[in-house]
This record gives structure tokens, sequence and C-alpha cells, in this order.
């Protein structure tokens, strides 16, 4: 299905039919598609929504840099778009970003019930520089003044695997969102919080789990032993399983 919000063509999927909601937001290079298995399970009691976000998927690009706030603003408005009263979220990495953003608004037209964030994105770190990083730091200041062409092809040759694999404008958008720390905002979500963690995850390490975990107060820890930054995928019998005690809000059939 296909919505327009803000002159953008933004896809997205309903699955079930039921008045417990939940919207799921994808991480950065993937689309909803890597949710299947989680909505095929969720939606036999919930009224599952996933969406492309903008830039991903079958979602248009946006047309300028947005940072982790305009992905906020355009979830808001597809909620408010699909007259949702109340709703729970689930983020992965990057969509964990925009939910822990989401639930430091004020006056939405709309109740976040419960919050599940996956191997969540927020916290920022201070990477290890190594000297090839402190050669780069000097010279591509003089390359930029070279050739500023000649300085955007080095960088996709030595960024990381996201960075390569983006276009120009989503370049733009991963530098913007990735350097912006959201550690003060954790402390503020109120809802009911689920942290599923792989403890092999180095993309959100599990040390993030924890932080979340003594930060958010009403929070619990599902720890995925011996998994990665999709936890999700690695361990889905399990992950559905603490989704149905967390989420399912039918009553067991006699």
């Amino acid at each position: 299905m296909n919505i327009k919000i803000d002159n953008l063509n933004i896809d997205y999927l309903k699955k079930g039919n039921s008045d417990n909601k939940i919207l799921l937001l994808h991480g950065w290079g993937c689309n909803k598609e890597i949710f299947n298995n989680l909505i095929n399970n969720l939606s036999q009691y919930m009224e599952v929504y996933a969406i492309d976000f903008p830039g991903f998927g079958k979602s248009d690009e946006p047309k300028e840099a947005w940072g982790v706030d305009e992905y906020t603003d355009l979830v808001v408005k597809f909620i408010n778009a699909m007259n949702i009263n109340e709703i729970s979220l689930l983020g992965h990495s990057f969509g964990g970003r925009v939910i822990i953003k989401l639930a430091n608004r004020e006056n939405l037209n709309f109740k976040i019930k419960k919050i599940v964030l996956v191997d969540a994105a927020g916290i920022k770190h201070t990477p290890r520089v190594t000297r090839k990083q402190k050669f780069y730091k000097k010279v591509f200041p003089i390359i930029k003044k070279i050739s500023p062409k000649l300085l955007n092809y080095i960088k996709t040759k030595v960024g990381s695997a996201d960075y390569r694999n983006a276009t120009p404008m989503m370049r733009d958008i991963l530098v913007k969102t990735v350097n912006e720390d959201l550690k003060d905002l954790i402390p503020n979500i109120k809802q009911p919080t689920l942290l599923i963690w792989g403890t092999e995850d180095t993309a959100t390490p599990y040390e993030d789990a924890i932080f979340m975990n003594q930060n958010i107060k009403d929070s619990g820890i599902v720890k995925i032993d011996g998994a990665g930054h999709f936890s999700f995928l690695e361990q889905p019998y399990l992950v559905n399983k603490v989704l149905d005690s967390f989420l399912n809000e039918q009553k067991p059939e006699k």
C-alpha cells in the first residue's frame, strides 16, 4: 500500500485486525520486509503496520538531508493518517532512534502504549581513531579544495558499508543521524519498554541495553545469547515468544 506524506510516496503494509495496534520501524539499509516473520506472528493477535522509511524500500528519498527529527515527524503524520488513537511501537536499530525521539514528543494526537527496542541505536560511542583515519582527517580538507568530486569518491571507498551503499543524499542523512546522541532523552521514556538485544551486537553493543534498562523506569531486557545486531532474525522463535508474552492481550483459548 502507498500513502503520500509531505509529497513523498511512503510504502507501507497493514496486516491483521485488532484494537491492539503496533507499528514496526526498520533499521538503516533495510526495509519493512525484514520484519516478515514478526509480522506473520504479531498479526495473529494485533493489527500490524510497517513502513519503508523515506529513502529505503519502495518509499521516496527525502529531497533534503533529514535528521532523526524529520523521520520522527513523518511517523507521527503516518499514525495520524491511519486514524490511530493508541499504538505500540517496535524499532530495530535506526528505528529505535526514531522511537526514542517519538517517546519524548508532547501533545501527540495518539497514545504510545508499549515500546519494544531491538538492538536499538541512539547512544553515540566515541570510536577508536586509527592511524589511517588520522591520515584521512588531515588530507580530506586538502583534497576538498582540489576536487570535491574526488573527495566524495574516496569517502565511498573508505567509509562504512552503509555509507558506500548509499546515494549522495542518503550519505548526508546517515552522517547527520548517526552523529546525534539521544542518551539524555532515554530517561524520559515512560511507557512499558521491552529491550531485546544480542549479546554479540557490535553495532549497538549490549552495554547500550544495560544503560537503557537502568534509565527507563518501566523496562526489562531479554538477552539473546550469541546473537548479533539482527537478533530477531537469528533467534526468531525466541523473539516471537518474548513478544507474545509482552504484547498479546488476548485471553488464551480454553
